[in-house]
């Protein structure tokens, strides 16, 4: 039987959903099951124990229909009639609701009309020109499907930043277990912080590197064993994740670790700079090289001691990109970049009053648990129906219950910030009034919807938005979910310059699905003044743990501690707020 949770009791409700919409079903009947997964992820009380006791009885929202399926998912792990649903269409259909531009209408359409019920039978239907001549459908929509499937192709194989970091905190835990290994890293795209990535590259010193390789792929959760030798290894995982591993001396470590970080590009500026030292340099060590010999072999004991023999400050990983770090290195002049123990708080956190799963207090304690001073909400504006958005005398109750929460003395020592997340409308206009964002601490005006603009008109409408001056900041700039969804064009460039004009904050959403402004552009914010705000965006207290993933992102935006507004302390804050 599967772990019962509160996510396995939502989603389950949020897939019944889906398929009676495939099937054309009742809208009422729908719209009853996609409300309570959402009553059930936002319930502040034990759900999964009160379905198991069949004790739901009284919760606004819940009949008797759906108290008694909770009840048998919660006490069997299955539910008949959800089970019943699934058999009538294939196991790949829900693959179809990850292609954009399609919902149950199109799918269903697609299904009953010509049996397509996965990604791959769309691509030759679309190819064969079918899908086109399909009401609702035409010509252009068969192109833009077949767009979009070539760029969930090409994503094959990739995956989040976010999605294995649990994967590396179990190996990295395991490799350390073992008797034999002295050290364990991992290196690669995931140690510079790339949002996405191919595979994990595990290192270990080790004085029986047989033994660590023939450990590595006995791991749980390995599926596949691809290349097992004395020093090296590789594995698939059951998510179809690939890990590696090498195993090395104490000695060679070092320059393993700096070799298998990489990136490429960086490693063969470094290895030019060897030579032009007398040096040759490569996974194992240095060697004599180059045109002019060296006067010795340096003696290297850890990664940094690589760069100081070449006469570079040491660069940290994040950094390893060939973007001029190696010349900062050489000048003296690298960042001292941002650290997680710099944060003092965050912004854009959602609460049940729009689309997250906790209450006030419940996001306020787990900020609090994490040691911040302060904590920013807000919730959605009224346009974003979907998420459940504010209309204004809802935002005005919020705005009065973060009042209270912080004049109370029983209340956690936390300050809460009174915010919102504003729409920017198509025009450039916000969802609210001038009136009423005055009386907000602070608002994150975002782009959800008419993604399709071009990039002219996209960046004129935002560059509107932040010209307000009750805009404290811009949240996710481009609306990317990585290996989903491309973001929309956007000239970053002249957002960047308007937010350095206006004093508007960006913020560096570090949801892992967005990690959005990309970190490709966060150097020349800095330069131009524009601070940065790490927000997780989190629609859960254990969201909050996001903030992590940020600090990687900033830090390969060669982001410092003052370009980060939310390092500074609660008064700090509270003073640039008033302004």
């Amino acid at each position: 039987m599967p772990d019962i949770t509160r996510d396995l009791l939502a989603d389950t409700l949020d897939e019944i959903a889906l398929l009676l919409e495939l099937q054309d079903g009742n809208p009422f009947k729908i719209r009853a099951y996609r409300s309570g997964a959402e009553i059930v992820r936002g319930s502040g009380e034990d759900i999964v124990a009160l379905a198991r006791a069949n004790q739901l009885d009284g919760i606004r929202g819940i009949g008797s229909a759906l108290r008694d399926k909770l009840h048998e998912l919660a006490t069997t792990g299955r539910l008949g009639f959800h089970e019943e649903l699934k058999n009538q269409f294939p196991a790949t259909i829900f693959e179809l609701f990850e292609v954009p531009g399609l919902g149950a209408k199109k799918i269903r359409r697609l299904y009953q009309d010509l049996g397509i019920g996965s990604p791959a039978a769309l691509r030759d239907a679309c190819a064969a020109g079918r899908v086109a001549a399909l009401p609702g459908f035409g010509a252009k929509t068969e192109q833009a499907l077949l767009d979009q499937l070539a760029r969930m192709e090409s994503r094959a194989g990739s995956h989040r930043l976010g999605s294995v970091a649990p994967v590396v905190e179990e190996f990295l835990a395991r490799l350390r277990g073992l008797p034999a290994v002295h050290l364990a890293a991992v290196a690669g795209s995931y140690r510079r912080a790339k949002e996405t990535l191919h595979d994990l590259d595990f290192l270990v010193a080790t004085s029986d590197p047989a033994a660590a390789a023939a450990a590595f792929v006995a791991f749980p959760g390995v599926d596949e064993i691809l290349a097992h030798g004395d020093t090296k290894a590789s594995v698939r995982l059951e998510g179809g994740l690939q890990c590696d591993l090498r195993a090395v001396s104490n000695s060679q470590f070092p320059f393993a670790l700096q070799y298998f970080t990489g990136s490429r590009e960086h490693n063969v500026a470094l290895r030019r700079r060897a030579l032009a030292h007398g040096l040759s340099l490569n996974e194992y060590g240095f060697e004599p090289g180059g045109r002019s010999p060296a006067a010795s072999i340096p003696d290297v004991r850890d990664e940094a001691g690589i760069y100081q023999a070449l006469g570079l400050d040491p660069v940290p990983p994040e950094l390893r990109e060939d973007r001029g770090e190696i010349e900062a290195a050489d000048e003296g002049s690298l960042p001292r970049l941002l650290e997680l123990e710099n944060l003092r708080g965050t912004f854009h956190c959602h609460t049940n009053a729009s689309d997250g799963r906790a209450t006030l207090t419940e996001m306020a304690a787990a900020a609090d648990d994490l040691g911040l001073q302060y904590l920013g909400i807000a919730d959605h504006s009224k346009s974003s129906v979907q998420a459940n958005g504010l209309d204004e005398q809802r935002l005005l109750d919020q705005i009065d219950a973060i009042r209270a929460f912080n004049a109370s003395p029983d209340s956690p020592p936390i300050h809460l910030f009174a915010g919102s997340e504003v729409d920017i409308l198509k025009d450039g206009s916000l969802d609210f009034g001038d009136d009423l964002l005055a009386r907000l601490d602070f608002t994150v005006a975002s782009v959800h919807s008419s993604f399709g603009l071009d990039e002219k008109t996209m960046t004129r409408r935002i560059i509107r938005a932040i010209e307000n001056p009750h805009v404290t900041m811009l949240g996710h700039l481009t609306g990317r979910l990585l290996l989903k969804r491309d973001g929309y064009p956007v000239d970053h460039a002249r957002i960047i310059d308007c937010a350095a004009e206006t004093g508007t904050v960006i913020e560096l959403n570090c949801n892992p699905y967005r990690l959005d402004m990309d970190w490709r552009w966060w150097k020349r914010a800095r330069d131009k003044g524009v601070l940065c705000s790490i927000n997780p965006d989190a629609h859960h207290p254990s969201q909050l743990q996001f903030l992590a993933f940020g600090v990687g992102i900033a830090r390969k935006g060669w982001l410092r501690r003052q370009d980060v507004l939310n390092t500074r302390p609660l008064g700090e804050i509270q003073a640039f707020l008033r302004k």
